[in-house]
């Protein structure tokens, strides 16, 4: 004798988003290189006038 049985099966799956920590970096490391360049032109350009 079968017996008709509803099944539900659930997937778990873990919530990695690489996608976000991969811009992060990107915008971090694009400070960063605003920021060494702003202080590359002042030593190379401003500071000299003095």
């Amino acid at each position: 004798m079968e017996q008709d049985k509803d099944v539900e099966v659930k997937h778990k799956e873990k919530k990695s988003d690489s996608s976000k920590v991969g811009v992060a970096i990107i915008k971090y490391v694009t400070y960063l290189i605003i920021f060494f360049g702003i202080l590359w032109f002042l030593i190379n350009y401003v500071f000299p006038m003095f």
